[in-house]
């Protein structure tokens, strides 16, 4: 069943605009594409239950609806780190969840995009960290950027570490966060020289941030 984890360089960086455009670029191929955010802080009360609009976000850019604890296994209400957040709530986060929505969702289409929280290194309990995720659901990574001051070290920190968890990056966006950054240019070109992977796209800074918009700005054909 293919399937990707998308990770970030840092919170805010673009994961869940990326992950939206990856499953309408796949939709436009013709794929069956579903997307999960396993595990979410600062969610909503709603009257069914916590809610996280980063996971509804993804919820509804997949090809069709699916119960939000398959999308979402874990939610918390404040918008802290997810470990933290779990101890409050008296929570231990567990990968036999996860891994049972995920096959949940593998059931019902062709590719489900799986999307981190923060970074690849967030701690999700004393034993656990983000990175466990895409190894404990066999799936390929793609890296997102946010291109700013700095983001070079924290890209190449990455892409060190996650070849160290053993995971393939198979792909890497360059998400242009800072509309203001001088010699971004200059930035896209040492990054992609200096990533091993093919480079999918770049986003450039957008009014509005669709599905759409974003999808117009990737290439999905080295994951297919």
């Amino acid at each position: 069943m293919p399937g990707l984890f998308v990770t970030g360089t840092d919170t805010d960086c673009g994961k869940t605009a990326v992950s939206q455009g990856l499953i309408a670029a796949l939709a436009a191929r013709e794929q069956r594409v579903l997307g999960m955010k396993p595990i979410a802080s600062g969610c909503v009360e709603t009257a069914d239950g916590l809610r996280n609009d980063d996971a509804e976000r993804l919820a509804a850019a997949g090809w069709c609806e699916q119960p939000y604890a398959r999308i979402n296994p874990y939610a918390f209400a404040p918008a802290i780190a997810p470990h933290v957040a779990a101890a409050e709530a008296g929570v231990e986060i567990a990968l036999a969840p996860i891994r049972d929505a995920y096959r949940a969702l593998c059931d019902e289409t062709d590719w489900v995009v799986v999307e981190g929280a923060g970074g690849w290194r967030v701690p999700l309990g004393d034993r656990l960290s983000m990175r466990d995720l895409p190894r404990a659901l066999d799936l390929p990574v793609v890296l997102v950027v946010g291109v700013k001051l700095g983001c070079i070290n924290h890209a190449l920190l990455t892409q060190d570490s996650i070849r160290a968890s053993g995971c393939p990056l198979v792909g890497w966006v360059a998400n242009q966060v800072d509309p203001t950054m001088t010699a971004s240019a200059a930035t896209l070109d040492t990054l992609t020289r200096a990533i091993a992977a093919p480079r999918l796209g770049v986003i450039p800074w957008l009014d509005q941030l669709t599905p759409a918009s974003v999808a117009a700005h990737l290439d999905p054909t080295p994951l297919l």
